[in-house]
């Protein structure tokens, strides 16, 4: 296997594990504007299922399997295109040395996000929920996929326990001198 298709797996095996974080933070938060704006929490799931079923599914308010699922998973593969290329992002970049830094390549790829969904797509192509929910929960919906992006980082960044080898080695040398006794 070349270097280069080593590289682009690595990133897509990050991307999917991103993508799926991504796509988890923004679909509570479009469940979540959905009841707080509507009163219906699947009405904005159920808009990425325009893409099959045409122009009336942002309408559907209520949860089915015909488009809430299929939105969810439209939005899904959606999230994960896009985590691929903030990973290629963040693979090109130096690592990041506090949160802003590993911020803004996820700000970056949700801006480039909504840019493509609103300003470049066909109607048809659109996420959909757009049709339902305020500008203002847009910005929080891409602010929350931002967020989803970046969460992988973060963790791993900063919830990693400190010391474990170190523990462990004394851990181990501390009960082999008690079975020696």
């Amino acid at each position: 296997m070349s270097r280069l298709q080593k590289n682009w797996n690595h990133v897509v095996r990050k991307a999917l594990v991103s993508g799926a974080v991504a796509s988890v933070a923004s679909t509570i938060a479009l469940s979540l504007l959905g009841k707080a704006e509507l009163g219906k929490s699947a009405a904005p799931v159920n808009g990425p299922s325009q893409w099959i079923w045409g122009r009336h599914a942002p309408y559907q308010d209520r949860f089915s399997l015909r488009y809430t699922i299929v939105g969810y998973a439209i939005h899904h593969a959606a999230s994960v295109f896009w985590a691929i290329w903030y990973e290629k992002l963040r693979q090109r970049l130096a690592p990041a040395k506090n949160v802003p830094a590993v911020l803004a390549p996820a700000v970056a790829a949700a801006a480039a996000a909504y840019a493509v969904d609103f300003h470049f797509t066909p109607q048809r192509l659109t996420p959909g929920f757009e049709n339902r929910l305020s500008q203002r929960a847009l910005v929080m919906v891409y602010s929350s996929f931002a967020l989803g992006l970046a969460a992988t980082v973060l963790v791993d960044r900063y919830c990693k326990p400190r010391g474990t080898a170190r523990r462990i080695s004394k851990t181990k040398k501390n009960r082999s001198l008690h079975a020696t006794r």
